[in-house]
């Protein structure tokens, strides 16, 4: 595997990564690709809504209360009918299914990851 660009320290640390909880999950039917449409809680951060292409792996209703790793100070993107305000990061298979990152004990909402 090669790497495509290396990063500065300073870079990494404009990234803003966070831990959330998913409050709500739902079919994002207008999506072009199948995806769900999400409210993730960040604590003092907020609540952000998203929409995250997981459907291969996970169901809607299973995902309220399940913590997840994400991006958040992205510039808020239209997606379809929905302005997503993070991005959920996720490990990609070779088939294209995504599994969550997410911290393996649960903690605060709005921790940052470093």
């Amino acid at each position: 595997m090669e790497r495509d660009q290396t990063l500065s320290w300073a870079d990494f640390e404009k990234v803003d990564i966070r831990v959330g909880t998913v409050l709500e999950a739902e079919e994002f039917k207008e999506a072009r690709r199948s995806a769900y449409k999400m409210k993730v809680d960040f604590g003092e951060l907020g609540i952000l809504k998203t929409s995250a292409q997981i459907t291969d792996i996970y169901k809607p209703e299973d995902l309220p209360g399940t913590q997840v790793v994400a991006v958040v100070n992205f510039p808020p993107k239209q997606i379809a009918n929905i302005m997503s305000e993070c991005l959920v990061l996720g490990a990609v298979d070779a088939g294209g299914k995504v599994v969550l990152l997410r911290p393996d004990k649960e903690v605060e909402n709005g921790l940052r990851v470093s």
